[in-house]
C-alpha cells in the first residue's frame, strides 16, 4: 500500500500513463487508457476526469518542448494557429457548461467516425512530408475555430480533430502538425485543469503519478515521431481513431 493505494494499481497507472503519453504525442486517444486506470484506483468518474487533466497538461508541455528542442515546433507558427483555436475553445467550454450530458456522446462518436473516414478514404486528409504548407487564411481559421469549439465542448479526441485541420488544411507534415497540436492542447488542458481545481475535484497524488508517467511516454513519442515515416504515423493515427470509436461504443 502506498498513500492508501494498492501498489499494483499504481504500477498499472504508471504503465497506462507511459502508454497514453506516447499515444497522445504521436496520435491521440490516450485518455482511453488513463481514465479507466484512475477509476480502478477507486476515483469516481468526475474526479478521474478532473485528475486526468493534470497529465494532459504535463504531457502536452513535455511533448511540445521535445519537438521544439528538435527544431520541429516553430514559435512563429503557434500564434496564428492558437488564436482561433483558443477562441473556439472558450465558446465550446461555455456551451458545454450548459449542454445536457446526453448530447456529448453522440457528438464525440460522430466526430471520431468522420475523422476516421477522412483518414481512411481521403488521402489528403493528412499532409505528406513534402507538401507545401498553407497560411492561416479564412478557411483554416474556421477549421481551427471549429476544432477549438469541439475541444472546449468535449476535449476527448480533440487531438485527432486538430491533426485533421493542421495537417489536412494547413498542410503541415505530421511531425510539425503533432507539435502544434500539443501546443493547442496545453491551452485546453490549463483552462480545464483550473476549472476542476477550483471545483476541488482533482485528487493530487494519483494525478501527479500519472502526470510523471505521461511525461516519460511523451518523450518516447517524440523520439518515435522524429524517426518514423509519415505513412507509418498516418496508420497509427487511423488505428487510434478506430480503437477510440470501438472503446466508446463498447462502454455504452
Amino acid at each position: 500500500m502506498i498513500a492508501g493505494y494498492d501498489g499494483w494499481l499504481l504500477c498499472l497507472l504508471i504503465v497506462a500513463g507511459i502508454g497514453a503519453g506516447f499515444i497522445n504525442t504521436v496520435a491521440g486517444g490516450g485518455s482511453l487508457l488513463t481514465l479507466p486506470a484512475l477509476m480502478l484506483l477507486g476515483l469516481p468518474a468526475n474526479m478521474a476526469n478532473a485528475s486526468n487533466r493534470l497529465c494532459i497538461v504535463a504531457q502536452s508541455m513535455s511533448g511540445a518542448y521535445g519537438f521544439y528542442r528538435e527544431g520541429k515546433l516553430e514559435p512563429r507558427s503557434v500564434g496564428p494557429i492558437l488564436l482561433p483555436t483558443a477562441a473556439g475553445a472558450g465558446l465550446g467550454s461555455l456551451l458545454a457548461s450548459r449542454a445536457p450530458n446526453e448530447i456529448l456522446r453522440p457528438v464525440l462518436l460522430g466526430t471520431l467516425v468522420l475523422v476516421a473516414l477522412l483518414m481512411a478514404f481521403v488521402p489528403r486528409a493528412l499532409a505528406d512530408d513534402h507538401e507545401q504548407r498553407q497560411p492561416v487564411g479564412a478557411r483554416a481559421a474556421m477549421g481551427l475555430f471549429a476544432a477549438g469549439l469541439y475541444g472546449g465542448f468535449i476535449q476527448a479526441g480533440v487531438g485527432f480533430v486538430l491533426l485533421s485541420v493542421i495537417g489536412g488544411v494547413l498542410r503541415y507534415d505530421l511531425v510539425r502538425a503533432n507539435a502544434l497540436k500539443l501546443a493547442c492542447t496545453i491551452v485546453f488542458g490549463v483552462v480545464a485543469l483550473a476549472i476542476f481545481v477550483a471545483a476541488g475535484q482533482v485528487v493530487w497524488f494519483p494525478a501527479a503519478v500519472l502526470a510523471a508517467a505521461t511525461v516519460v511516454g511523451s518523450q518516447l513519442g517524440v523520439r518515435f515521431a522524429l524517426k518514423a515515416d509519415g505513412r507509418t504515423i498516418r496508420r497509427i493515427v487511423l488505428v487510434c481513431v478506430v480503437l477510440s470509436v470501438v472503446a466508446i461504443v463498447l462502454r455504452g
